[in-house]
């Protein structure tokens, strides 16, 4: 049965960051996900885990400057030193935090750029990402993300993901298969699950058009949760979608399916 997460940057975003767990753990959630814990010391996010019984499934490596539109610097030739400090930061956040698994954005490539270069650059540093993570048994992530709603970004598609991985050729690089962002570039979801289900590690969820809740757009999620169930996916499922109200009320998809 499929196991899903509260993603704590986009759900409960009426109340402080710190005061998500409470809120997801009241509405029955048993796991976190977010895009970011560096802000917060890690011993503070650690209690508010250990207190509501909750347990860290995913956050990003450092993605640069969020605020400024930055979007990940793993692409980024000139950022290569600060990324390999991120993924030594990432790696203590997720020991404190028990986290097995961090996520890749690859970022946005500058107008301009030497195409070749931003591709040796992300592949020499999933390469190092992908050896320093397995030292201390933390998988590595990538995500395609859709054009549409992030111009520039990458990484678009599952299939120039899943190329990628076979180039850095590590054991310990996975693909995180978000169903809006596949849906707005290439649809034929439940197929691509079922083809590449051994080399995804993590989902993500949100309908389209808007990004919201579950039944509230064109996808049949009721379909592609019970073709994950035979599939026999037993990784996490993030929440990671804009409520249209309320994040409680908005819940009635999850509560349905968990009855």
């Amino acid at each position: 049965m499929s196991r899903f997460a509260a993603n704590l940057s986009m759900l409960f975003i009426d109340v402080d960051f710190l005061a998500r767990f409470a809120q997801a753990k009241a509405c029955g959630f048993s796991a976190v996900e977010y895009i970011s814990p560096y802000e917060y010391p890690a011993e503070v996010i650690q209690a508010e885990l250990a207190e509501h019984g909750l347990s860290q499934v995913l956050f990003n490596l450092p993605v640069g400057n969020w605020a400024e539109g930055e979007r990940g610097i793993a692409c980024l030739p000139g950022r290569v030193d600060e990324f390999r400090q991120g993924v030594s930061q990432a790696i203590r956040y997720a020991k404190a935090l028990n986290c097995p698994q961090v996520n890749c954005l690859a970022g946005k490539v500058p107008a301009g750029s030497d195409q070749q270069l931003i591709e040796n650059t992300l592949v020499t540093n999933l390469r190092f990402a992908a050896d320093a993570l397995a030292k201390e048994n933390i998988r590595l992530l990538i995500e395609p993300i859709n054009n549409l709603d992030m111009p520039g970004f990458y990484l678009n598609t599952s299939r120039q993901a899943l190329a990628l991985i076979e180039q850095v050729g590590s054991k310990n690089l996975w693909l995180q298969y978000d169903i809006y962002h596949m849906q707005r570039m290439e649809g034929e979801l439940i197929q691509t699950l079922r083809n590449h289900l051994s080399q995804i590690a993590h989902i993500q969820v949100a309908d389209n058009p808007g990004r919201h809740e579950p039944g509230t757009g064109e996808i049949n999620f009721d379909n592609i949760f019970s073709a994950l169930d035979q599939m026999g996916y037993s990784g996490w499922i993030g929440c990671e979608y804009n409520p249209q109200g309320d994040t409680a009320a908005g819940l009635s998809w999850l509560n349905h399916r968990q009855r």
